[in-house]
């Protein structure tokens, strides 16, 4: 039975760790007293560290598999590149060192590496062009996953994650109460998220590769707020053009960016190479806050 170490055991780290429990020991990393409990409530072991302090690391056990699933938490760029770009680094280079080094490592990054194809398609072979700072560092972050681990003799594996849906994460007042601007919507349920990653585990696939991890369909967010309006039986909310939207005086650069940004996120890499969505669109991912809603 192999040793999986998941360095920020959030909202899809937990799920992966349940998936992963029956065949694997798992060992969820957290900084915080109450992240470790929510660890423990899950099943798992829980160790508290700091993945930014080499000595932090210290106290997580050897590992065959290391997992960095990390957030920056919602900080700025600065805080992003702490998280990601050094924090992974220091955890390769501790890990790496050690006598029992890992095999592998999967670092999860962002769709949002890829920056605006005018609504066209993108995949594994697409060149990314990140237009935001956080974008920047995640795509940073993706040439540590695979350089710097490789040097240290652990196979990376990138897994770029559409946007994260799921329990506690449907936002559905975002949608229902508009304005909703036009564009397309990237999303994959949690669970599949956790998934993918336990699958690439499994199967041992994509080593020292990238992987696109979203669902099967690209939505179109005023055809996705109309459905969900019509399921929750209540009003289509008002739309707006993305030139409306830009129009208004209070945007940041990087929400501005953010607007201006428009892709469509292929996964036959993911579907070819076996797996199976629980939640293959949002019509499915998307039935249970339905439901909870219309109670």
């Amino acid at each position: 039975m192999s040793r999986v170490a998941i360095l920020g055991c959030g909202y899809v780290g937990l799920e992966l760790g349940r998936q992963l429990a029956p065949d694997h020991e798992v060992i969820g990393v957290r900084r915080s007293a109450a992240g470790c409990e929510k660890i423990e409530r899950a099943g798992l072991d829980a160790v508290r560290a700091d993945i930014t302090d080499r000595e932090d690391l210290d106290s997580v056990p050897d590992a065959d598999i290391l997992v960095f699933a990390a957030s920056s938490g919602g900080r700025g760029a600065g805080g992003a590149r702490e998280i990601y770009v050094d924090g992974l680094r220091t955890v390769i280079e501790e890990f790496g060192a050690r006598e029992n080094s890992p095999d592998r490592l999967i670092y999860t990054s962002s769709t949002g590496v890829y920056g605006d194809h005018d609504g066209g398609w993108v995949d594994e072979e697409t060149k990314i062009e990140p237009t935001t700072e956080k974008t920047t560092v995640l795509a940073e972050a993706e040439r540590v996953a695979l350089d710097v681990a490789g040097e240290h003799g652990i196979d990376g594996t990138v897994a770029r994650f559409a946007g994260l849906y799921g329990p506690e994460r449907y936002r559905l007042s975002r949608y229902l109460d508009g304005p909703v601007t036009e564009g397309y919507l990237n999303m994959v349920h949690r669970d599949d998220a956790a998934g993918a990653l336990a699958f690439l585990l499994a199967a041992d696939a994509a080593r020292e590769e990238t992987v696109l991890v979203a669902d099967d369909e690209p939505a179109d967010k005023w055809e996705f707020a109309d459905w969900l309006a019509d399921q929750c039986a209540v009003s289509r909310p008002e739309k707006q053009t993305t030139a409306e939207r830009l129009a208004d005086g209070d945007l940041s650069d990087a929400a501005r960016r953010r607007i201006e940004t428009s892709k469509r996120c292929s996964n036959v890499k993911l579907r070819e190479s076996g797996y199976e969505f629980a939640y293959p669109t949002y019509r499915e991912g998307y039935r249970a806050a339905v439901d909870a809603y219309r109670e």
